[in-house]
């Protein structure tokens, strides 16, 4: 290959001796005529380029004549000239071939080019089987002194937990103070809670906190194709952590390797399974290891082995769950630390307007609110900032406002529906705002509530609060059908529909709230692994079955009648709060609730302001 890549490169760069001939004033027959003559004085004959430069006896101009490659009449018209007069001076004059010299330096540079070639495979082999060398070692992220620049005072919403955990920081950097009274260190913390609740937050501050040698790993960087890997990346780990011990050693995901064993369709994956009985053994097995702190987080406990759990592996279980009031306070006051609030912001209302939220949301709620903020123009965060972040966040981008039209009317009837409904009913939470801007995902508006905190934070649901909970979401649609009538009834309560059939159901299969008495007939079933779907297990025969049906349908329908009464009993109400909202476009819940009781007495519950 080496030889016809030279050949082709000589082939290429040698250039044919006609392709560089140059303009002249004399063809080859001219010259042999005027040689013939006796009129050349010199001729130079150059064979590289293929001409002769030719001076004639008058005149001092120099002619270059093409040659032809094979010229011998030339020459011998020159001899026998040069016999009869010996005038003309004939000389030979090769310049020199820049194409022999190109060509030696293509093949220098191809030469080259192979060799770099050659050099880099090698490297590369080298450097794979280095890897292969280094395959089964621990990918956990060391520090002697963990800067995370997080500590326990940033860390807010959470206190039950931080407190556990400070126990822990306290046990390392004090340890004489509990092994005193005979108290033995903690080998294992699992931090369980929904995801945004702060739980690697909590690592870090642990880390930052702590001032003793921190590893951090995912559960997933166990995992490999290759079997053995995970394992060997275990022993990896907890040999490290033995030779820097007392230290804490932090697995984010844990639920990635510590799956049941054996579960799901077609059994478990052997290197997944591996990879947990290495760290079962190695977190309490024959060996000790004494010093280690494992601090594990994840949002999927029921699917951990349970010999993960037990005590002396994860001797603790810290639940981080969704922050109250309290908490909530904190972390906005966290957050806010360095954002521009305008002086009339509250903290407090913004606390009590999130029930539900996690930290992390709050975080993303000030945050869309500075962006709000900044896109205006605005120097400060103000309340009209802080609510379009509420509703960006909790129902979707606002959308440009529909012009007026018949779909604009109608959905301005489908929200009021649910808003008076709310506003009406007693047991029922008070309205915060009703609008029929449209967001994205396809809401062409929406009305919502306030919810109360300690019901949302207890669960402790009451068949009242259920049955008007059902009574509002069909609302839109009873709205729709007292006005419009049947045959102008549209799909845009399909999924409140299908929200009223699931709470229907549970309030019957799961709640007792139902003519068929306390009984649970439907149970979550153990195995996760076969899907969400798949998890409600039906413990009931088809007789029991058709009765559930029957009272399933027979909550809907009560519900939907008494939702039709209520709005036709107060259809001028009705209508006046729609022409309102279709020229305001948006009116909050407590000017709702000043234009209802001038008509209505409202219940004492629903005079209730949001504060």
């Amino acid at each position: 290959m080496l030889a016809s890549g030279i050949l082709t490169q000589g082939v290429l760069l040698t250039t044919p001796a006609i392709a560089q001939t140059e303009a002249t004033s004399l063809s080859y027959s001219e010259l042999l005529q005027k040689i013939d003559a006796g009129e050349v004085q010199r001729v130079a004959v150059d064979p590289a380029q293929g001409v002769a430069r030719v001076k004639l006896l008058q005149g001092d101009s120099e002619y270059t004549v093409p040659l032809f490659d094979r010229h011998p009449e030339l020459f011998e018209r020159i001899r026998l000239q040069n016999k009869a007069a010996e005038t003309i001076q004939l000389d030979v004059q090769p310049t020199a071939d820049p194409s022999a010299a190109f060509g030696m330096a293509a093949n220098l540079l191809l030469i080259l080019l192979l060799i770099g070639g050659l050099m880099m495979i090698v490297r590369r082999s080298a450097q794979a089987g280095n890897q292969a060398m280094s395959f089964g070692k621990s990918k956990a992220r060391f520090q002697m002194e963990a800067k995370t620049g997080v500590m326990f005072d940033d860390v807010a919403g959470i206190q039950e937990a931080k407190e556990e955990l400070q126990e822990v920081v306290t046990f390392l950097k004090k340890p004489e103070r509990f092994t005193a009274i005979g108290a033995k260190i903690p080998k294992g913390v699992l931090l369980i809670g929904p995801p945004g609740t702060g739980k690697t937050l909590l690592a870090k501050a642990i880390a930052g906190e702590a001032g003793v040698p921190f590893f951090s790993i995912s559960g997933s960087e166990f995992v490999e194709m290759f079997v053995g890997v995970g394992a060997s990346r275990v022993r990896d780990l907890f040999k490290k952590a033995k030779e820097n011990s007392p230290c804490i050693v932090f697995i984010d995901e844990i639920d990635a390797v510590g799956r049941q064993r054996g579960a799901g369709i077609g059994g478990g994956n052997d290197e997944r399974e591996q990879t947990l009985n290495q760290l079962l053994t190695e977190m309490d097995g024959f060996e000790g290891n004494t010093g280690i702190i494992i601090i594990a987080a994840t949002n999927r406990p029921d699917v951990l082995d349970q010999a993960l759990l037990r005590p002396g592996r994860f001797d603790r279980q810290v639940m981080v769950d969704l922050p109250s009031y309290n908490g909530r306070l904190g972390i906005l006051q966290v957050h806010a630390r360095n954002k521009k609030l305008a002086p009339e912001v509250s903290i407090e209302a913004i606390a009590r307007r999130t029930p539900g939220f996690s930290g992390a949301d709050l975080a993303n709620l000030l945050n869309e609110a500075a962006i709000l903020t900044a896109r205006r123009r605005k120097e400060a965060i103000g309340h009209l900032e802080i609510d379009d972040a509420i509703d960006r966040i909790t129902i979707g981008m606002q959308l440009t406002p529909l012009l007026d039209s018949k779909k604009k009317r109608l959905i301005a009837y489908h929200e009021v529906g649910h808003a008076l409904l709310m506003t009406l009913l007693e047991n029922s939470d008070p309205l915060n705002k009703v609008t029929i801007i449209p967001r994205s995902g396809g809401i062409g508006g929406f009305a919502q509530q306030s919810f109360n905190e300690e019901m949302i934070d207890s669960g402790l649901y009451t068949r009242a609060w259920l049955i008007d909970r059902i009574t509002i979401t069909l609302g839109g649609r009873a709205a729709e059908q007292e006005v419009f009538g049947d045959t102008e009834i549209t799909i845009g309560a399909s999924n409140d529909i299908r929200v009223v059939a699931d709470l229907a159901r549970e309030m019957v299969t799961r709640y007792g709230m139902s003519a068929l008495g306390p009984l649970a007939l439907e149970t979550q079933n153990a195995e996760v692994f076969l899907g969400r779907d798949l998890g409600s297990k039906a413990d009931y025969s088809e007789e029991v079955a058709s009765k559930v049906d029957r009272q399933v349908r027979e909550i809907a329908f009560d519900c939907y009648e008494k939702a039709r009464v209520i709005l036709r009993q107060h259809r001028y109400l009705l209508d006046r709060l729609v022409d309102m909202l279709l020229e305001q476009e948006t009116i909050e819940g407590e000017d709702f609730r000043k234009l209802v009781s001038q008509s209505v007495d409202l219940p004492k519950k629903q005079l209730i302001t949001n504060g």
